[in-house]
């Protein structure tokens, strides 16, 4: 995780200084990015004072260990860094009055991968026709991406066709990702069966728009998850209420812990790479599957073979970010990584501008970003398309009051107004400046 972060910040200008004790790990890392590392213990005076962490703008804690992240945290920002962020595990420091107390003691933000992974997962089953899905603006405007089938309505057809139709438009195609590569689409771009399409909509188009895909919604009733790990315990702890779940895990004393936990989820002893007792535990009768094992390779596996077996929804947690392509390839639904989950969490520190909300996406290497428009700013003194916004960036839609808007070259925009783009990578850090 600390790798993934250094290698993406480093991207965007920014000067980077990487602690850990494993000089192997710190000779990796800087062969992956331009940083400064310092071999050392987090936790002790000494390290942070020879990595200057009196001068640092942020400080990101993502040890394995929590206790380390949360003293480190606490001690660098108590040293002079203006920020200070922790990754966690444990649920409980995320209450109210105990995260106040962190504050208070220093640390400004903390994060639960595991517990953000599984929120998506969570959101996704309620709209299994996607394989992302975002709300912006509490809700107001959403993006959503899906896998174009060959019925879909859109396969052939321009966007300027579309647009044609419909005169106050209710969604906008923001990007698609098609053979690996993200396109930023003009007008005279067409839909392909395959293409992977990110649209922004307002929440009152959602059904219109998921008609577009070619696909259905499936009411999940019956799912699997493959492995008790924190996101596996999270989702079928939430949703046991709601739907018969069964959780497979190999290790037998954490099954027995598991079902001592989970009162109203099956829990079985069994490895999930025996295609023949997946079979026999009814894997071709799941509305959807979940693999959220440690490996990447045994969650690929076991989401192909439940795909083979007709189930709707496959959603598997892939963290070699050199597998996701190959994953998307092979029809498995949604990928869930925590480093993008993270990422998403932290860049929005990094930035000079406000802001609001900012996610990392699987399928591409683009991100959406939500910004709150300053009074003043280069935005609100012309016209979208006579703003000179970089080619790589579109805007979806703008939140103004009660009123949503998706956005078109003649749109103006006002002081206050929300407003969500989606950006790639080259225009990231130029992209702020016009809403600040």
């Amino acid at each position: 995780m600390g790798s993934h972060l250094a290698k993406m910040l480093s991207g965007n200008g920014h000067d980077i200084t990487v602690i850990d004790k494993d000089a192997k790990l710190l000779t990796e890392v800087s062969s992956l990015a331009d940083v400064i590392t310092v071999e050392g213990d987090a936790t002790t005076f000494a390290v942070l004072r020879k990595a200057a962490v009196r001068k640092c703008d942020l400080f990101i804690a993502v040890d394995h260990i929590e206790n380390d992240n949360v003293l480190s945290a606490i001690m660098a920002k108590q040293l002079g860094a203006k920020k200070s962020i922790a990754r966690i595990d444990n649920n409980e420091y995320l209450e109210p009055n105990n995260k106040e107390m962190f504050i208070n003691m220093g640390i400004d933000y903390l994060f639960y991968p595991e517990k953000v992974a599984a929120g998506e997962v969570i959101n996704l089953l309620g709209h299994t026709a996607t394989t992302e899905y975002v709300d912006f603006s509490n809700g107001k405007l959403s993006l959503v991406v899906f896998r174009l089938e060959a019925t879909s309505p859109l396969v052939g057809r321009s966007l300027i066709s579309l647009a044609e139709e419909d005169s106050v438009l209710s969604f906008r195609t923001v990007a698609i990702s098609r053979g690996g590569q993200t396109i930023i689409p003009t007008g005279a771009d067409e839909f392909m069966e395959d293409d992977l399409v990110y649209i922004i909509t307002r929440q009152d188009s959602m059904h219109e728009v998921m008609a577009l895909s070619g696909q259905t919604d499936v009411r999940v009733q019956n799912m699997m998850i493959l492995g008790g790990s924190r996101i596996g315990v999270r989702i079928a702890s939430e949703l046991q209420e709601e739907m018969n779940i069964k959780l497979i895990d190999y290790n037998a004393d954490k099954a027995y812990r598991l079902a001592e936990l989970l009162d109203k989820t099956l829990i079985i002893n069994e490895d999930g790479r025996n295609t023949e007792a997946m079979m026999e535990e009814g894997l071709s009768n799941m509305d959807a599957f979940v693999a959220v094992t440690g490996r990447s390779e045994t969650n690929i596996l076991t989401a192909m073979l439940a795909k083979r077996m007709g189930v709707k929804k496959v959603i598997a947690e892939v963290e070699n970010l050199n597998y996701i392509n190959l994953a998307e390839s092979i029809g498995i639904d949604t990928i869930i990584n925590k480093k993008l989950v993270t990422a998403s969490n932290i860049f929005r520190f990094t930035m000079s501008t406000d802001v609001q909300a900012i996610k990392c996406l699987t399928g591409s290497n683009a991100e959406v970003l939500e910004f709150i428009v300053k009074p003043n700013s280069p935005a609100t003194k012309s016209r979208i398309k006579d703003m000179g916004l970089p080619k790589d960036v579109i805007i979806g839609g703008i939140v103004r009051g009660d009123k949503v808007f998706i956005a078109v070259g003649n749109t103006e925009i006002n002081a206050y107004d929300r407003v969500v783009v989606f950006a790639m990578p080259s225009a990231i850090d130029k992209i702020g400046s016009y809403f600040n």
